[in-house]
């Protein structure tokens, strides 16, 4: 436990680890993650019908958790390292128990993967099958090259029409920044501020609790969530109970409805490579250096702290644009009968698929 941490006030294990993830203002995501790993942990060790609480084990029982999970479980590297993350908050956090030879233990490496980059063709075709606000939605991901989360949390005072920029605020590492508003938005823009100052007068008539806002914001001003400004800019259609202060509200749209409709535009659009949210956001850090932005830019654009992390697009540019020709060009050049073989076969393909 961190010097100057306030004493928890919860006895049951579990809430003290709500209370103190709560406390370091995590995320709800990793909130539930660390409570899942928690149970997981204790269950697997008490499979023999003796649960034991997690201050009674020690090196040896997470050694063996987490050697399960990697050799039995086959979790890929990210899931093994937020078990262990979620293991070390508990002891360290809840528990207050040092464990200095958990940070001597190996974590699996991360594999280095070459992201999936639509061309520019393919980013129009996809946008194609999509309509209404996941269309806006995934052109504004692709224009801004942010995160689906920091596109789904925007408000209404983070878009400045005047200055052509968005602000995300709070973006991965608690960071903020400023990304371009693309000008071809605009008219989208405005008419979905429309749509969502008609949800927020509303939602003010019938008197319905206001979105959720920063913790030492709305501590500090109780009513700074019901204000305009603070409105989501894609609210949902629906109102949801708040799981951490169990508040009826309205919540942004959830990010299950891009995902899905994401995957089904890759089907319709007949793409064979693999399509995410995600894969929006690293064409558009490979359409910038294609068109010749400074790498800096880039790597500010996309709120990434080491310039290495942005890299990995200009090896991505470099094998794409030609960079390196294949030996095999270099070799006489093919012969008619070659050529007319494999116009043949082709035909012949084409014929099987139809």
């Amino acid at each position: 436990m961190k010097p100057g941490s306030p004493s928890l006030t919860s006895t049951r294990l579990l809430d003290q680890l709500r209370e103190r993830i709560r406390y370091l203002h995590y995320s709800l995501q990793t909130e539930k993650a660390y409570l899942y790993w928690t149970r997981f942990f204790i269950r697997w060790h008490g499979r023999g019908g003796v649960m034991r609480h997690p201050r009674e084990m020690g090196a040896a029982e997470l050694e063996a958790f987490l050697n399960m999970l990697a050799n039995e479980r086959r979790v890929s590297p990210s899931t093994h390292n937020q078990a262990l993350s979620a293991l070390l908050f508990l002891y360290r956090e809840v528990l207050a128990v040092d464990l200095p030879w958990l940070d001597g233990l190996n974590r699996p490496a991360h594999k280095k993967r070459i992201p999936s980059v639509l061309t520019r063709d393919e980013v129009a075709a996809l946008f194609s099958f999509l309509d209404g606000e996941m269309a806006l939605l995934a052109k504004l991901l692709y224009g801004t090259g942010m995160r689906l989360m920091e596109g789904l949390r925007l408000r209404i005072k983070d878009v400045e029409f005047d200055r052509h920029v968005i602000v995300v605020r709070d973006g991965k590492g608690g960071k903020d920044r400023v990304v371009m508003l693309p000008r071809t938005l605009v008219p989208a823009l405005r008419a979905q501020w429309l749509h969502a100052r008609a949800v927020w007068d509303a939602d003010a008539r019938a008197g319905r609790g206001g979105v959720e806002t920063p913790h030492a914001l709305e501590k500090k001003y109780p009513k700074v969530g019901h204000t305009w400004g603070w409105f989501w800019l894609l609210p949902s259609p629906t109102l949801s109970v708040d799981p951490r202060s169990v508040v009826e509200r309205r919540h942004h749209l959830f990010e299950e409805r891009l995902q899905r409709a994401i995957r089904r535009a890759a089907a319709q659009a007949g793409m064979a490579k693999p399509v995410s949210v995600h894969t929006l956001r690293h064409s558009f850090a490979t359409h910038l250096l294609q068109a010749g932005t400074d790498i800096r830019t880039v790597q500010e654009l996309l709120g990434h702290s080491d310039v290495s992390t942005t890299m990995i697009y200009t090896h991505v540019l470099k094998v794409a644009a030609g960079g390196t020709p294949s030996p095999l060009d270099a070799l006489q050049p093919t012969s008619s009968f070659e050529l007319n073989r494999a116009s043949d076969l082709a035909a012949r393909a084409q014929t099987a698929i139809q």
